[in-house]
């Protein structure tokens, strides 16, 4: 194992409590430890693979009690470093990005965003938990990124298919004109084509891939329902979840959702909390920016469903349009009422 000392500041003057930061790369981790007073003690790169985390722990703890560590991309890079620490006993929290304010006035290298991390973990700016990436959800989130893939796969695929028919014999475009997607693809798959027929042998081959595709969904969509219902039965429950929406959720708030404070934390997390944005006479808001995609569109999938089929959601909906607010406004207020039904069943599913 190589390491590298980047910067060894002062010498190790006692055993006080030892703040470590990490900035995570693919090849190598670059750390940087603060004594309890924040004064700069050393700055070393290690490899990222096991040996190179137990390295890191053991030059952090070489300047005394490791009291915590302040670790980048815990949910990419940093997730291997971030189960080493958490194994050691060592505290972790999830830093997400260097403080502007020092890029701007030190510039941007590896190891100032090290001490960073670091600064941004002993002062507190940076105190949420990491998600965890070793249980049910992980899990899902694997299965969710490879369903994710086939099915845009599937989509461009008969979107392939269907500008081929454009552009192919009159006869057999209007023999598979009208059909929808899976009749389609049915038919595709079953052609027969003549020999030098380039053109259908492209079609039989995209329609055998579609089909190949949907069968891989299936597989994927159960594996998913089973993990999902054994993880939180309670938030299936709820109208309008489904697997695939219930999935989201789960993986928004990770393996250890204990580490939300509150259930309106969870809301900022979804991106459903407003926040002023206007200094002027007239208040503004808008939705928080840095929220996660996947779970807002979670909540807008709920809200969409209910709006179809529930007659209380329906109520509510026509009461606040003849009160004089607009669609986009009653959807953001009822995607922050599924995200307050949702808290309660992700923490039970902790549990």
């Amino acid at each position: 194992m190589t390491v590298t000392i980047v910067e060894e500041t002062r010498p190790v003057t006692g055993r006080a409590a030892v703040t470590g930061g990490v900035d995570t790369h693919a090849g190598a981790h670059v750390a940087a430890a603060l004594d309890r007073a924040g004064a700069l003690l050393g700055v070393a790169e290690f490899p990222a693979t096991a040996a190179g985390y137990a390295g890191l722990a053991g030059w952090l703890g070489g300047f005394g009690p490791v009291a915590l560590v302040g670790v980048e991309g815990t949910g990419s890079y940093g997730a291997g470093l971030a189960r080493y620490l958490a194994g050691a006993g060592i505290q972790v929290v999830e830093v997400n990005r260097p403080d502007r304010a020092d890029r701007r006035r030190q510039g941007k290298s590896d190891p100032l965003d090290a001490v960073s991390a670091a600064r941004a973990a002993q002062s507190g700016r940076a105190r949420g938990a990491p998600k965890g990436s070793d249980g049910q959800v992980e899990a899902i989130r694997v299965l969710m990124v490879a369903r994710r893939g086939a099915a845009a796969e599937r989509t461009r695929t008969v979107n392939q298919a269907r500008a081929l028919l454009v552009t192919g014999p009159d006869a057999r475009r209007a023999r598979l004109a009208g059909r929808g997607t899976a009749a389609l693809v049915t038919a595709l798959a079953a052609l027969r084509p003549a020999p030098g027929d380039a053109t259908g042998t492209a079609l039989r081959e995209l329609g055998r891939r579609a089909r190949f595709l949907d069968g891989q969904l299936a597989r994927l969509d159960t594996q998913i329902t089973v993990l999902v219902t054994a993880r939180a039965p309670g938030l299936l429950a709820l109208r309008g979840v489904g697997p695939h929406t219930a999935a989201l959720l789960l993986i928004a708030a990770g393996d250890h959702p204990a580490r939300l404070r509150s259930e309106a934390a969870w809301a900022h997390l979804c991106g459903t909390a407003p926040i002023p944005a206007s200094s002027g006479k007239v208040t503004r808001h808008r939705l928080n920016p840095g929220g996660d995609r996947q779970a807002n569109h979670a909540l807008w999938r709920i809200v969409i469903v209910r709006l179809s089929c529930d007659p209380a959601t329906r109520a509510y909906a026509a009461r606040r349009t003849a009160a004089g607010k607009t669609k986009p406004e009653i959807i953001r207020c009822l995607k922050r009422y599924a995200a307050r039904q949702v808290y309660p069943c992700l923490q039970a599913a902790a549990g």
